[in-house]
This record gives structure tokens, sequence and C-alpha cells, in this order.
């Protein structure tokens, strides 16, 4: 059975609406524009009309899965949705929607989570036919449409990715993970090179210092 679906014309964001309404119970939300939608670290996320999926989702907590796994498992289920053939989207450490295009990463979406009671708040924002013009960005944004990718309606796919994310114990496979082992990166107060993704969602670098297993931030790559 489908989660209860609310839609709103605008709204400051989808996370703050539920976050205001626990009263609101298991649900989804769906606004077709956000004034003050945030990414990951409190980072301003464009939400214009017209533009993108711009949704938020109370479910229940689901057992024994890491923080940071869910969000991978959550964005790689909404991949899933948005990518059917598994053709273009994958994953940025630690849960970004991208893509290759010619050469380089562009990022699609992004996804944020917080607790709150027995409930788990899954924001996600995704740029469907218009990306926002941001200079100076390492990883530039884009849009399905860019892909070659049309969308379905907005509350279809909002209902379809809600699904999913109701059986998040379970793996969702990606076309690609970033970085990969053996790709030398940095962050906020290091750099190394990449061993791999852990199963809890961390990632494991190699570092001057020995070995470290980073749980938040932005990584880059060097060169």
């Amino acid at each position: 059975m489908d989660l209860p679906l609310i839609r709103l014309a605008a709204v400051d964001s989808t996370q703050a609406f539920l976050r205001r309404n626990p009263q609101l119970g298991f649900c989804v939300v769906v606004a077709d524009r956000q004034s003050e939608g945030r990414g990951r670290q409190g980072s301003r996320w464009e939400s214009a009309a017209g533009a993108g999926l711009w949704m938020s989702a109370a479910l229940p907590a689901p057992a024994g899965v890491a923080p940071g796994l869910l969000l991978q498992r959550a964005m790689a289920a909404a991949a899933g949705v948005l990518d059917p053939e598994g053709r273009f989207l994958g994953l940025k450490w630690p849960n970004d929607l991208v893509a290759r295009r010619e050469g380089r990463l562009v990022k699609l979406g992004g996804i944020i989570g917080e607790q709150g009671g027995d409930r788990i708040l899954l924001g996600l924002g995704v740029n469907l036919t218009v990306a926002p013009v941001i200079p100076g960005r390492a990883i530039p944004p884009a849009c399905l449409r860019d892909l070659g990718l049309e969308p379905p309606p907005v509350i279809d796919l909002a209902l379809l990715i809600s699904r999913f994310w109701k059986n998040l114990e379970q793996e969702y496979q990606m076309l690609f993970h970033w970085p990969e082992a053996g790709t030398p990166i940095r962050w906020e107060d290091g750099q190394g090179t990449c061993l791999g993704w852990e199963p809890d969602g961390r990632l494991k670098v190699t570092t001057a210092t020995g070995i470290r297993r980073l749980s938040a931030g932005e990584v880059r790559g060097l060169g």
C-alpha cells in the first residue's frame, strides 16, 4: 500500500514541513517549489518550480542499518526509478546522485536524512528538466534531461521511490560508485587513496599516517 501523499505548491522545504508536523505520521510530501531547500551540511539546494523532484518521506526507521548506509541505499533505490535501465546514474560518496558526462562527473541530486521519534525523515532533491547554473563547482550540476532521460510526472516518481524506501533493509545496485578503489582523493582535513566502500557506508582510505574510515564530508579527486 502506498503512503499518503501531500502535494504543496510551495514550501520552505519538504523536510522542514515534515519536521513541523509529526502528527502526519508516515507519509510523502512533494513540493512544486522550495524556497529554502537544503542539501548536505546545510548547503542551499536550488528548487525552482517545474525543474525537479523535491520530496521528503516520513518512514518507520529500519532496524540495524547504519545511517550512512541507509542514505546510500535510499539514493540507489531512487536511481533505479529515475534510470530504470541503469545506463547513466552512479553514486558519489557519501550519497550524491551523479553521472559521467563528457568525461567528468556531474551532479543531479542529493539526499539528507534525520531521525524524529519513531520516524526517519528522508529528503530528496533531483534536477529533472533544468539544472541551476552554479559557477566554480568541481562537480557541476546537471539534470536528467541532459542525459536523454525523460522522467515521468513528479507524483508518479515520488510514489515509486517511496515504495522502495519502505524496504531499505534491502541492498540496491548502482551503475558505478565514485571514488573507486585506487582513486587519489582529498577531503576537509586530509588526502590519500581510496581503498573502497565499507559495508556500513564509510569510505576506507589510506593516508601517509595510516588507514582511516570516513563517515561524512566532501571528497574530491586529486589532480
